[in-house]
């Protein structure tokens, strides 16, 4: 692992928003780790839909309302939340900064916010654990090896995490154009750690002239709704989905038992012409009825963003790349900042909007263009 610049000692006065943190993030960045966080599927399309869907919306504030005793704070899957904002999983941050997740969780400790621990961490999940002092939560991808993966599910459980976070948008990796520029492999000392112990069951690509994906056994072990029953099965944590944008599965979800659902395109990341997270929240939290919380993901960058996305009826939301950016510029104090930015930003939409509390958020503050 080789960062071109040592991470900032101070914050600069210039860091005013989120975005402000890119270009400190960028040039403490090799060329193969700003293409592996900051890239997306083959053209990047989704990446800007996602951040564009936030334009069609207007806020419409409501005047005089009292704010005295205004908070953000609520409850999420029986957890008591500050603010509504996540950490969401990013694989491999010892790309980004040494500490890697150590950094990360010790802001979100200190910042009283929830970090989804990615399950391709490049730290090992009991050394994030013993550094928390906040709520944590494990992503988990299906794996092929059933045993490994029963074991990695007990670890998670005794090490204190509170939920399962399975991603069920990748059944296979998109095509990164900018990863692929960049000749993008992991560096020597960085690795999926929490996968060591897992049996190989890499599959090489279809041979030329034949199908590329289906004839090459890429596809063979990818998540079904059989495993969705299972892995709820096999774990008394509560369970959610993570990148569903489709009314339908979130109806075939409830009924499996799971207690969340994230909406989600995995960051633009997989499927480029996916429709954007905040195109589709809206038909699934109408779909869920309140039963269940619906979180979202996907081209938060502002205060403002959040309140549109919580308008629409999200639980929470997280954030990916924004805090990734403040990790490689800054370390923990970079991730932070950036939580604190966020939050300060959604606090003044809030008051200028006239909502005291996050249950006056609705949808009459919405003018669609």
């Amino acid at each position: 692992m080789a960062l071109t610049l040592e991470p900032l000692q101070q914050i600069p006065s210039d860091i005013v928003c989120v975005d402000d943190y890119i270009p400190y993030a960028k040039e403490r960045l090799t060329a193969q780790a700003w293409a592996f966080f900051s890239g997306g599927a083959a053209d990047e399309f989704a990446i800007q839909r996602n951040r564009q869907a936030f334009n069609q919306f207007q806020l419409v504030p409501a005047v005089l309302n009292k704010l005295s005793g205004g908070h953000t704070r609520s409850r999420l899957l029986d957890q008591e939340m500050a603010y509504p904002i996540l950490l969401a999983p990013i694989a491999y941050q010892q790309l980004a900064h040494r500490n890697g997740e150590l950094a990360t969780v010790l802001a979100a400790s200190a910042m009283q916010a929830t970090m989804v621990l990615s399950m391709q961490s490049s730290v090992a999940l009991h050394e994030v654990a013993h550094q928390a002092h906040g709520p944590l939560w494990f992503q988990w991808y299906k794996q092929a090896d059933r045993e490994a993966s029963i074991r990695l599910l007990n670890d998670v459980e005794s090490a204190g995490y509170e939920a399962i976070v399975l991603t069920v948008d990748a059944p296979v990796n998109g095509i990164r154009n900018r990863e692929q520029r960049a000749q993008f492999v992991l560096p020597i000392g960085v690795s999926a750690v929490n996968l060591s112990a897992f049996k190989s069951m890499s599959v090489a690509p279809g041979a030329a002239g034949t199908s590329p994906v289906f004839g090459s056994g890429l596809v063979e072990h990818a998540a079904t709704w059989e495993d969705v029953e299972r892995i709820v099965a096999a774990t008394h944590l509560p369970v959610l989905l993570k990148g569903i944008l489709r009314a339908t599965d979130a109806r075939r979800a409830m009924a499996l038992g799971v207690k969340g659902l994230v909406v989600s395109n995995h960051g633009g990341r997989t499927l480029d012409a996916a429709i954007s997270p905040l195109d589709a929240l809206a038909a699934v939290v109408d779909e869920v009825g309140g039963r269940m919380p619906v979180l979202f993901d996907g081209g938060i960058h502002r205060g403002t963003d959040i309140f549109i996305a919580l308008a629409l009826g999200a639980s929470a939301v997280l954030i990916g790349r924004p805090y990734i950016y403040g990790l490689a510029a800054a370390g923990a104090p970079g991730v932070a900042h950036v939580l604190h930015i966020l939050r300060t930003e959604l606090e003044v939409a809030m008051a200028l909007c006239g909502c005291a509390t996050l249950a006056d958020i609705n949808r009459d503050f919405l003018y669609r263009k």
